[in-house]
């Protein structure tokens, strides 16, 4: 058995460890495909991490037995809803189960036979990437947001400024 949670994770924050943890505790004996979407954005507002910072931040937030059992896959995006679903199953090992809370993702798979599980959400407007990245680029109180991996992760490649460096440019090239 494997499920399969999709997100940009920018950054990857203490609430996407927290939905990553009630998915592992309701099906211990199954697998997880983390998918870090949008894999192909980086150094824009929305998206100002590359693939491979965002592996890094999930990495070192997760338990060994954790890392044992989630498997980190960045995935670009296609940017064609109708084909989105069978894109990833053209990537991805199989899956039979899908975690989400965007009713856009819930519908695709759905509409493709997936059993489909919302996990709650963890202080939502708190564990937010929006807010995290604001508090980032004006200097503000972002560590206890992120594990102590990713707050040292994110000092160490200066995300500080390249948030506000991204911010001062009107966010680089994102569209939304």
């Amino acid at each position: 058995m494997r499920g399969l949670l999709v997100g940009r994770f920018q950054p990857f924050h203490r609430g996407h460890l927290q939905v990553v943890e009630t998915v592992r505790r309701a099906r211990p004996d199954a697998d997880l495909l983390l998918v870090i979407g949008s894999a192909e954005e980086s150094y824009t507002w929305k998206n100002p991490f590359t693939a491979g910072e965002r592996f890094e931040m999930v990495d070192r937030s997760l338990s060994p037995s954790d890392r044992a059992c989630v498997h980190t896959v960045p995935i670009p995006d296609i940017r064609r809803h109708a084909q989105w679903v069978r894109y990833l199953e053209s990537l991805l090992p199989s899956f039979d189960r899908v975690y989400t809370n965007n009713p856009l993702t819930r519908l695709l798979f759905e509409r493709a036979g997936y059993a489909v599980e919302s996990p709650p959400l963890y202080e939502r407007a708190r564990y937010e990437g929006e807010h995290i990245r604001s508090l980032l680029a004006a200097g503000g109180d972002w560590k206890p947001l992120v594990t102590p991996g990713v707050a040292t992760y994110l000092e160490s490649i200066d995300a500080p400024r390249r948030l506000a460096t991204l911010r001062s440019k009107g966010g680089g090239r994102d569209e939304e």
